[in-house]
């Protein structure tokens, strides 16, 4: 029985309906759920999150620096730095959940969120990414400039802490340990000279301040209008709404970004400091050099606040890529874009391999981009896009991609196309004397291609570029029934097809029949001439 002002399940569902279609038309409908009474003897968790899972970790800082070698080339500094950061984060994870049932001892850790500064495209995801899978902890991924501040129109930082939930398949506990990632940080520094409030810049940090801590997330968000249904539902089973949670005390966030302004905060700084009677000349320092001598001031300055970088204590600064880095991605990296084309041009029936002399020139000019490893698909891109739409289907089984390639694509293709006809008209050729091979066998007659026939089919499956099997399919396709006659009128089993019969393959066969039933003293000579 329903309580006094709540409407019955029928009422709620109608409701739901006219909702839906309003909105979505007749796509969408809400089925009708059995109205139960709460079950009396049904147990009710204290929360969702099963707090007696431990969580497993057994890495120690060089265990995931050698996983993240095989990887990630380069930033050396960077890889130690995080492995140590995990390491100890997921340790002290661990020691608090083995001895959750001490409940008298303070357990006093600071947590060690970090945050990344380096240039694109050095593989500041990719690090994050691959200690993820190491570990295996969900790991998600976010962009912090399609956030805004709780309660206004954009993306709701909760909700990483949600998609956790999601890529962790359900499992809470699990989730509770996982990696969240936000990337352009820097994009969502303040403006000194801002007038209102900022709900995309420090209503962002603000907002991020509680979840690096710890803090209780809801699953169910109060914009999701799926959640909020949910919800309703289940109060009409159940009578009441479960209350569920994901806490974010053991939530590794790492955040990232490339601060281009910042390195004139920090030369302004370092000049500044140098100024005076017993200042030394000093040469002009590199990039990666001056981004080692930030400081959490150089941030506040940059537009970040202070709260907000001060729950991020450790700091990688990843080192910008030259030529020879690149050329060592491409070799080295087990997640190098070269097995990505690879496998584009295999699939193609078209092996692919790569010379060093080639790979040179490529980081060469992929260095030239300032995009980092990022610049290297844009080069092989640009190179290789003629030979991806051309050579499939062309013959060709191989491409090497050579110094010479490099520099003269377009010849080289030609000289490949030219080889790749040459080698499809052999595999055309024996293509057709094997589809005649196999009609004589099915059909119980002898049926032969002139030369000059196999040259026709050649030039049209070229053209046409289809395979000979399809082709002699379509082409001949009444040929069974046209033939089988002319050997009942005639007895006629061997038939020679010309060049004429590819051209007009059904005029040929009415000519054929027609005379088969003419009255003469010997079966006539079945030639496409006649």
């Amino acid at each position: 029985m329903n309580e006094p002002g709540l409407p019955t399940p029928e009422q709620l569902q109608q409701k739901l309906n006219e909702f839906m279609h309003s909105h979505f038309g007749d796509k969408v409908s809400v089925a009708a759920v059995p109205h139960t009474q709460p079950e009396a003897s049904e147990p009710e968790p204290d929360s969702v999150n099963d707090r007696t899972k431990i969580f497993e970790f057994s890495y120690t800082p060089r265990d995931i620096k050698r996983h993240l070698d095989r990887f990630v080339i380069k930033q050396e500094a960077a890889k130690r730095v995080l492995s140590i950061a995990v390491c100890d984060h997921y340790n002290h994870a661990r020691f608090v959940e083995r001895n959750r049932a001490k409940q008298n001892e303070t357990i006093e850790y600071a947590k060690q969120n970090v945050i990344l500064i380096g240039p694109t495209g050095v593989g500041k995801t990719y690090l994050v990414k691959h200690i993820a899978e190491l570990i295996g902890v969900p790991f998600v991924k976010a962009d912090a400039t399609k956030f805004s501040e709780t309660g206004y129109v954009g993306g709701d930082v909760e909700d990483l802490v949600r998609e956790l939930v999601q890529k962790a398949n359900g499992d809470v506990a699990l989730a509770e340990h996982g990696i969240i990632y936000i990337d352009e940080v820097d994009k969502i520094a303040t403006s000194g000279n801002l007038i209102g409030r900022d709900v995309s810049g420090r209503g962002v940090q603000t907002t991020l301040l509680k979840l690096m801590e710890e803090t209780e997330v809801p699953l169910r968000s109060q914009s999701d209008i799926q959640s909020q249904i949910q919800a309703v539902m289940e109060f009409q089973k159940r009578g009441k709404v479960q209350r569920e949670s994901i806490n974010t005390r053991h939530i590794l966030f790492i955040v990232s970004g490339a601060f281009d302004r910042l390195k004139e905060i920090i030369g302004r700084r370092v000049r500044e400091s140098s100024i005076g009677f017993a200042a030394e000349p000093g040469s002009a320092m590199e990039d990666s050099e001056m981004f080692q001598k930030v400081t959490t001031r150089d941030l506040i300055d940059y537009g970040m606040e202070p709260e907000f970088i001060g729950r991020l204590p450790v700091r990688v600064i990843c080192e910008p890529l030259i030529a020879d880095d690149l050329f060592e991605i491409m070799k080295r990296s087990e997640g190098s874009i070269l097995h990505q084309y690879e496998r584009a041009f295999h699939a193609y029936g078209i092996e692919a391999s790569f010379e060093d002399n080639a790979l040179r020139r490529i980081a060469e000019m992929a260095a030239q981009e300032n995009t980092g490893a990022r610049s290297l698909l844009t080069i092989c891109e640009r190179l290789l896009r003629n030979f991806k739409y051309e050579l499939p289907g062309s013959g060709v089984t191989s491409l090497r991609v050579s110094g010479r390639l490099i520099d003269e694509p377009d010849a080289v293709l030609k000289e490949l196309l030219k080889s790749g006809h040459a080698e499809r008209g052999s595999a055309l050729t024996v293509s057709a004397r094997q589809f005649v091979r196999r009609f004589s066998e099915k059909h119980g007659v002898t049926v032969t291609f002139e030369d000059g026939a196999v040259e026709r089919l050649v030039e049209r499956c070229l053209a046409e570029d289809i395979n000979m099997q399809e082709l002699c399919e379509r082409l001949f396709k009444d040929y069974q029934f046209g033939l089988q006659l002319i050997q009942k009128n005639h007895g006629k089993d061997s038939f020679v097809i010309g060049a004429d019969a590819v051209e007009d393959p059904d005029g040929v066969l009415s000519r054929w029949v027609v005379a088969s039933y003419r009255d003469e003293e010997k079966p006539p000579v079945i030639n496409p001439d006649v």
